[in-house]
């Protein structure tokens, strides 16, 4: 188009010459197609970026919208003569639904949005789950905002020192392993806690996610600051015909995710009973034999055996906290708080264990102090003393080496006090 203005971008460019579909292909086509200048000058940008090995971005905070002060990302180009249709490229998250169900129609909906508000461009999904929606101006926040509430019934995003927006896996919705109803839990929290998550009001951001079996597939134990893992706490299913049909080959191990490759018979002595991380299964040669008692639901044998195995039928979840990524201080997974929770509907228990956290948090934290960061300052014994939460084996990470132990009063039974006074009845000066 005549007053489409295009870059030289060589760099860029390079990037369209390789086997897989090219970013750099998709935003000029779509610019060119559409008349989107911004398009043109984000790829311009990014090639002076390339040439100077450094962004020319510069993070505008929170821009917020009226009532809600999270939820858009601010960002603005530090050349904005040489691009000036980015000089503003704000980012607008919106809350995605509980597993990422969409009916084509409402992203029909929210493209034609974002196509007559903004720069047209999007992100499905950003890290955190959300959708997400790339470059746009101040003034065009609050009919963004209108837009998505009244026509398209959806929700900003976290954005902020604030309860970032919950995710969960596909669930009960489409996978039989999962232990929990994950998606009437992240629907549940997401609606409990709409201030949280909208008006920033924390030390810094704060992640919930769930995932319904030990597989983790929203990688919650490596990201969330609380995280909900389904589990079980009775014996793992075993169908022993179905591991003998693995072990005589008529069934494929892993479902037949290497389908095309030969990788030889299927050896359940090398491929499952061996890389068990407790040591807690058998093979006879006949029967598989598994002590739940040491089992620690890595759900290896599951993925590998799925006929043949199942989780067990009497279910809850672990609760971990501390995940995140290396901002002030190293990147951490979480620490297993609660080793079996029961979550009904409506999850009274994990709220007020959420609660308990959030005021700790919200009293001693520092700014920009992850719930992770906390802990480490805190100890977590200090931590788990706060929130009422008694220690387990789970918790410890080595022996301890040091001799000396120390008690509080209120840890003793009878009291110190008392056993000192019978001590000096006993033995009088």
């Amino acid at each position: 188009m005549a007053d489409i203005k295009k870059h030289d971008t060589p760099m860029c460019d390079e990037l369209k010459s390789g086997p897989w579909p090219s970013f750099v292909d998709d935003i000029e086509n779509y610019g060119l197609a559409k008349g989107k200048q911004a398009c043109m000058d984000l790829l311009g940008q990014l090639e002076l970026s390339f040439k100077n090995k450094e962004t020319h971005w510069k993070h505008g905070g929170i821009v917020g919208v009226f009532g809600y002060g999270g939820g858009v990302i601010g960002r603005y180009s530090d050349q904005q003569e040489k691009f000036p249709a980015i000089w503003a490229f704000h980012t607008v998250r919106v809350n995605q639904p509980a597993s990422k169900f969409y009916h084509s129609a409402a992203l029909r909906k929210l493209c034609d949005v974002w196509d007559h508000r903004g720069s047209g461009m999007t992100n499905f999904h950003g890290s955190t789950g959300d959708m997400v929606l790339l470059g746009t101006t101040t003034e065009q926040l609050e009919p963004i905002f209108f837009d998505l509430t009244h026509q398209l019934k959806m929700d900003l995003g976290g954005s902020g020192s604030n309860l970032r927006t919950p995710s969960c896996c596909v669930g009960k919705a489409r996978c039989e392993w999962s232990c929990i109803d994950t998606q009437e839990l992240c629907y549940d929290l997401t609606m409990t806690y709409q201030d949280e998550l909208h008006r920033p009001a924390f030390p810094y951001k704060f992640k919930f996610k769930f995932s319904g079996c030990p597989n983790d597939c929203v990688a919650a134990i490596a990201r969330a600051d609380l995280s909900v893992i389904g589990t079980w706490i009775d014996d793992i299913r075993i169908d022993q015909e179905a591991v003998k049909a693995y072990v005589g080959g008529e069934l494929k191990p892993n479902a037949g995710a290497h389908a095309g490759r030969d990788w030889g018979a299927f050896d359940i002595q090398k491929e499952v009973i061996d890389l068990c991380p407790t040591q807690c299964m058998s093979w006879d040669g006949n029967k598989l034999s598994i002590n739940n008692k040491e089992c620690n639901r890595c759900m290896h044998c599951i993925n590998v055996m799925p006929e043949a195995l199942r989780p067990g039928t009497d279910t809850g979840a672990t609760i971990l906290m501390g995940a995140k990524a290396p901002i002030l201080e190293g990147a951490q997974l979480s620490t297993v708080i609660v080793p079996f929770m029961r979550l009904e509907p409506p999850f009274d228990n994990l709220k007020e264990l959420i609660e308990k956290v959030w005021d700790l948090w919200m009293e001693n934290g520092k700014n920009r102090e992850r719930l992770g960061e906390l802990i480490q300052r805190f100890s977590l014994s200090e931590f788990i003393r706060h929130i009422e939460v008694d220690p387990i084996p789970q918790m410890i990470r080595e022996p301890r080496a040091n001799p000396y132990v120390f008690w509080r009063e209120e840890e003793v039974p009878g009291g110190w006090k008392r056993d000192v006074a019978e001590f000096r009845k006993r033995h009088p000066a």
